[in-house]
């Protein structure tokens, strides 16, 4: 028996602690997991009866970076605070904890209620000076080695970052090709249509939310990777999803590391992991151009950017507008108030009477308000009197136009039915191919096949409920009514 082993140790439990840090670790580094399972021999060896011998193998997998999500820790170090444990037995000390902070709360507990701390090779008892300097400087030593190894971690993937060859998640629209280690488009000619259209009718419309009205109004769907297993399936339009895209450089053929950090903060008192923060562009560590195929140019990126940065409208700065919106007022966003200069809001005492209101306040109340249909009238009327465009040639501009948009909608209904009729098919197929006495499989592939065939027929009917209220095909006379309103 040690020396430093006591009665009043043997009569508490010891407790056995294992930790690896990733599941991977778990499946392959055999040999060490058995080395913590067989530091229950060594507490026997020291006196200790089977009975009095607790096993916590519960943070297997989990890092040793934080004690938040080990709940064997946790719940070891109130069985210290509550004098339930004598000794605990870890392989190395980085196994118990990789933070200063985790690690000296431990020693702190382990001193105050005289539980000793055992490896492999020694017995420690925190109450001693010599081996509480001894422990913490091996507490130390285990977070910086986990430092060190991050900052290995790190700087290869950087440097792999900085030749454009590290395997980044491909957005929608794109596939990661090992071979060239390069995005490529998508195979598939239906995802590449819907990402051109998002950033063709952000061209036109100028505004996230017009794009999403757009979609939902022509009963359109968007690609998107599921986070966990970045397989594509069609989702509803989301802002969310359209934000993303519009902001997201790969698809100005940019290669681009670095672009979000993560910090540490305290959250309700804790030291929590805060989301990621979005770094401004100089300050990305890596962005390598015409690194692949785009789907617009980074001029025109830059410029979506822009944008997007203008449609949130500030009052006080006259340069950001804010995107068009709802109503029938002219020029909202545009005003700006002839007193003070400042960007003049629009408000709608009555649905068919909008007014331009300066709302910032003097000592007489707001600054001023004055009816826009006035100021619109005169707007409008000097712009057709400078502009004077050709009617027939704008007719028939006009014309092309819509018909085009709406050939391009049909065009993704038609990918869609496409993909349906396709994914009905091979149900139809997998059904045909089973051994039809194996019912048990075989009522399996025929639901699929009926789900499959239902899902064909709902969006056939979709789309002709689209065709009927949404008028995507112009008839000879839509044609006539375009000429002729021009």
């Amino acid at each position: 028996m040690n020396d430093k082993v006591r009665a009043t140790h043997l009569e508490r439990r010891a407790v056995v602690y294992l930790r690896q840090s990733t599941l991977r670790q778990v499946h392959e580094h055999r040999e060490s997991t058995a080395r913590q399972y067989a530091l229950r021999q060594r507490a026997l060896e020291l006196g200790w009866p089977p009975e009095r011998i607790d096993i916590i193998d519960e943070d297997m997998g989990q890092s040793g970076s934080s004690a938040d999500r080990r709940a064997g820790f946790q719940r070891m170090a109130e069985d210290v605070a509550h004098g339930r444990v004598g000794v605990i037995f870890s392989l190395e000390v980085s196994r118990l904890a990789r933070s200063s902070a985790d690690w000296h709360r431990l020693l702190d507990l382990c001193g105050l209620a005289d539980v000793l701390l055992a490896d492999e090779q020694a017995v420690y008892t925190p109450r001693d000076y010599n081996d509480r300097l001894l422990l913490g400087l091996k507490g130390t030593m285990s977070e910086a080695e986990l430092y060190w190894m991050r900052l290995r971690l790190q700087g290869g993937r950087l440097s792999k970052a900085r030749r454009g060859a590290l395997h980044l998640t491909p957005p929608v629209g794109y596939e990661w090709e090992e071979a060239t280690s390069r995005f490529r488009f998508d195979p598939d000619e239906g995802v590449q249509r819907a990402v051109r259209l998002v950033f063709e009718r952000f061209r036109l419309e100028g505004s996230a939310y017009a794009v999403l009205r757009y979609f939902m109004k022509n009963g359109l769907s968007l690609p998107m990777r599921e986070p966990g297993t970045h397989q594509l399936r069609q989702v509803p339009p989301r802002y969310t999803l359209l934000l993303s895209m519009l902001h997201n450089p790969t698809y100005a053929g940019a290669y681009v590391f670095g672009r979000n950090e993560r910090h540490m903060a305290l959250v309700d008192g804790q030291v929590r992991r805060q989301r990621s923060t979005r770094l401004p562009r100089e300050a990305w560590k890596v962005c390598l151009k015409n690194h692949h195929p785009a789907y617009i140019s980074w001029e025109e990126y830059m410029a979506n950017q822009k944008k997007l940065a203008t449609n949130h409208p500030s009052y006080q700065q006259p340069d950001q507008r804010g995107a068009a919106r709802e109503g029938s007022a002219l020029l909202q966003g545009l005003v700006l108030c002839g007193r003070c200069g400042h960007r003049m809001q629009t408000s709608y005492r009555e649905p068919a009477r909008p007014y331009y209101e300066c709302r910032r306040f003097t000592d007489k109340g707001i600054c001023w308000t004055v009816s826009a249909k006035g100021v619109d009238e005169a707007v409008a009327r000097l712009f057709l009197e400078t502009v004077q465009p050709p009617e027939i040639e704008l007719g028939l501009a006009i014309t092309r136009e819509v018909e085009r948009q709406a050939q391009e909608v049909e065009r993704q209904w038609r990918l869609r039915l496409e993909r349906a009729r396709y994914e009905a098919q091979l149900a139809e197929r997998r059904y045909k191919a089973v051994d039809p006495d194996n019912r048990v499989v075989a009522r399996t592939l025929e639901r699929e096949w009926n789900e499959k065939l239902g899902e064909m027929e709902a969006l056939e009917r979709e789309h002709q409920q689209v065709l009927r209220h949404e008028k995507v095909e112009l008839t000879s006379q839509d044609r006539a009514r375009l000429l002729e309103l021009a």
